[in-house]
Parts: structure tokens; sequence; C-alpha cells
């Protein structure tokens, strides 16, 4: 098995040439590369906090888990950190810090990266203030669209600026910096700001977790502020039918999504596309981290 120096540290690496994406032939070795490609963008945000990953060893198509804890075999220069359960069971998770660490994730293939709306130096203090964008059955990524401009100026009549990424399957996350939150706090003002825009579009936006009651409508996910839940990271690869990319826009691009159908939007950002963009437009969430954009939840 061929061996890496990655910033002064040695990975092996297994089955480079394993299909994980049978649709496209996409293996292990290409989305290596891919977070290589794109480690520079993916990192600050997702460093400091503590990752879930979405492992498919056998590919796409074949037995997939979640996995929190450090897998069996961590080596002792990946980053973890301890935190106590809702159950009072203390665990440890990975902080994907730097690239090494990186690499030893996609080389477990570890497909997708999922983070907390919080950092592990500070659980008890929410900074992030995500909303989840899931069309029904009979809606499509352009209700998506409209829905998430009508958040943007909502979340903007508070003072808090928002910004935008494709989920990597059927939807749109609108992510925003926060300050001096809790994740209560910030769950329960998606939470209000979901059902605002329920009562004001009940025909296209639902607020419920029902399935029953999401066709034809966008259900805005509140739930993921809660300090329980994770959210797929900003460039992580998922594990769908296509290596789609969760991948930043641009609010002209959401604009233009208005009226766009399906899943097409989605499938046209993947590991083959997705770097060539960073080089070409930059990170577009890079607001997201300079604390001086970010926001007070109104009391």
């Amino acid at each position: 098995m061929p061996i890496t120096e990655v910033e002064g540290r040695r990975i092996t690496l297994s089955h480079l040439d394993r299909v994980l994406w049978p649709a496209t032939g996409t293996t292990k070795g290409e989305l290596l590369h891919y977070y290589v490609s794109v480690a520079d963008a993916l990192l600050p945000h997702v460093r400091g906090r503590l990752a879930s990953f979405v492992r498919t060893p056998d590919g796409v198509d074949g037995q997939r888990f979640f996995q929190k804890r450090p897998p069996a075999g961590t080596p002792d220069w990946v980053r973890t950190t301890e935190r106590v359960r809702s159950g009072g069971e203390l665990m440890a998770q990975v902080d994907v810090a730097d690239l090494p660490t990186l690499v030893w994730a996609g080389n477990l293939s570890c497909v997708e990266i999922h983070t907390p709306q919080w950092k592990a130096a500070d659980p008890d203090a929410a900074d992030r203030l995500v909303l989840d964008l899931d069309p029904g059955p009979g809606a499509g990524i352009g209700d998506c669209a409209r829905v998430a401009l009508a958040l943007r100026e909502r979340l903007a009549a508070d003072g808090i600026t928002a910004w935008a990424k494709t989920t990597g399957s059927k939807g749109l996350h609108l992510l925003a910096g926060l300050r001096g939150a809790t994740s209560k706090g910030a769950s329960a003002y998606a939470r209000r700001i979901a059902q605002e825009l329920e009562r004001a579009e009940p025909a296209r936006v639902v607020a419920r977790m029902a399935k029953a009651d999401r066709s034809g409508r966008v259900f805005i996910d509140w739930s993921q502020n809660n300090a329980s839940k994770t959210t797929a990271a900003p460039y992580t690869v998922r594990a769908r039918q296509r290596p789609t990319v969760s991948t930043p826009l641009s609010w002209e691009e959401v604009e233009g999504l208005r009226t766009r159908k399906g899943e097409r939007a989605a499938a046209e950002l993947t590991v083959d596309s997705v770097p060539e963009r960073l080089e070409r437009v930059g990170d577009l969430l890079a607001g997201l981290l300079d604390p001086d954009t970010a926001g007070t939840l109104p009391r």
C-alpha cells in the first residue's frame, strides 16, 4: 500500500482505485484528490468543530454508517476533543483541523463531513445559524431559491447577514454568523422565523416536521440548530448517486435558480467541477468566517 507524507504526517493509503460512485466511476483516489484541492477553503469552516462522518467503505451503493467516535486505529496526531453527551456519557470526536486529518479521513472513505453550529472550545455558544430548505414531493430547487430569498430579507430585517450553499442534494442551506447566542436561543429563533414564513406563504412553505405536510412545499428545517444536531459542512462531498458537493452560492446564483426544477443544479456541482469553480470565484462563504459579520439574535 502506498504511503504518502502530508505536512510531515505519514499516511498509509489503501484501495485508491476502489470505485465509490458506480454511476460515475469516481474512485477513492479521486475523492482524496478533491479534498486536497479544496482544503484551503474547507478547513476553516470545520476546524475547531467536532466532526461526524458518513462512511461508505464499499461505495455509496453499499453499506454506509454515520460515525461520531474516532475510528479504531486513529493516529495520535489526529486532534480529538471529549464532550459530555446529553446522557452524561463522555465521548471523543475528531476535529478536522488540518490537511493530514482530512486526507486520513478521506482514506477511510469518510465521504461526508458534518459539524454542529458551535465550536468545541465553547460548546455552550452557538456561533452559527442554519436553515435547511428541503423541497417536498412536487417542489424543487427553484422553490427553495424563492424561499431562500424571502428568508434572506427576513433575517436582514433583524440585522443578520445570510449566506447560501447547496446541500449537495435537492435543497439549499442558509447560514449566518451569530454572537452571544446559545443553541437553544438559535433554535427558537429559527423556528419562529420558519413559522412566520409558513403563515405568510402556506401554499409554498411548511415549518412542521410531519412529512405528510410537505407535498408541493419547501420544508424549513430549523431543528439543526439544536446542540445535538449537525449539518453537512461547506465543500463536503455527499454520498449520493453522483459525487455532488455542498457548494457555496452567490445570491445572484440563488436568484438564477428560481426557474430551475429538480436536482440538476446540485448535480452540476461535483468533485469534478467544484475545484475549478473555487479557483475562479473563491470561497463565497468566506464572509461567514469574519466575526465582524456575526449578528445578534433579537430578544
